[in-house]
Order: C-alpha cells, then structure tokens, then sequence
C-alpha cells in the first residue's frame, strides 16, 4: 500500500467533519486504536499530545480513529487535553479501508478489534509509511522522526 494514492475519505470528527483532501500540502498521521480511556489507548494518545508541537511545526495533521461514538471521544479528548481530533468509524468504514480490523485475543476468547496500526499520509496523498501490531512505547517518537524525513 506505501506509495499509493489514499482514497480521500470524510468522517465526523470531534470538529465537525474531517475530509483528507482538505488537508493536501500538509502529511496526516491517522493512527487508529482500539477503545477510549482504556490504558494503552490513553498513554499512546498521551504521546502524540506531548510530541503535538513538532507535529505541527512540520505541518502534519495528527487524527486519531476508533469505533467509539463522538460523545466518548468528546469525552476522552478534554479529559486527555488532546490538542487534535479524533474520529468516530462506528461503521467501520475507514478501518476497512485501511485493513485494521482484525481476530484478537482477549482474556481467552476471540474478539473482532482495531488493530492498533498508523498511517502517514504524505502532502500529496499517499502512503508514505505504515505501521501495524504497534507496540505503544516510544512509537509516537518513531512516526514523528518519520515525518521528519519527508
């Protein structure tokens, strides 16, 4: 997939309504997690909170993307301070498309979930660089000395 045109896409974001192509010239980072207020989840948005500044002196959009509804994410981003917005895909829509959705284990059982993966989008649209199966520590790090490179 890196190195090819994203389809542009809109989904209701904690701002209204989030459309990919209105943010060509900049790189997004979309990285998508599984649940609000939950551990990894809170420390991995923690990290791009803490890193917001040098996103954004290199231009770069951070999104974040569960199947949360909006009223959660309200929630999760004024309790974390998150200086970007998060988008609600209760219909999967964007997890298809990027292919996050996947079997995992949970306590034992098998559980359809997000797949904590992020994506960079470069200014002019395409894949720069994915990451899938993250671990949280010191990967919001990683994808900031990425964006650098572009």
């Amino acid at each position: 997939m890196e190195g090819k045109k994203v389809a542009d896409f809109t989904a209701d974001s904690t701002k209204g309504s989030f459309k990919l192509s209105a943010h060509k010239g900049h790189p997004v980072v979309l990285y998508f997690y599984p649940k609000d207020n939950t551990p990894g989840c809170t420390t991995e948005g923690a990290q791009f909170r803490d890193l917001y500044p040098q996103f954004k002196k290199l231009g770069a959009t951070i999104v974040g993307c569960s199947r949360d509804s909006l009223k959660s994410h309200e929630g999760f981003k004024e309790k974390m301070a998150f200086p970007f917005e998060l988008l609600s895909d209760a219909e999967e829509k964007l997890c298809s498309q990027f292919g996050v959705i996947k079997m995992k284990n949970m306590y034992g059982k098998k559980v359809r979930g997000i797949e904590r993966s992020t994506f960079v989008i470069d200014s002019n649209g395409k894949l720069a660089k994915e990451w899938r199966g993250v671990k949280v520590p010191g990967h919001a790090q990683a994808v900031l000395d990425f964006v650098k490179t572009l």
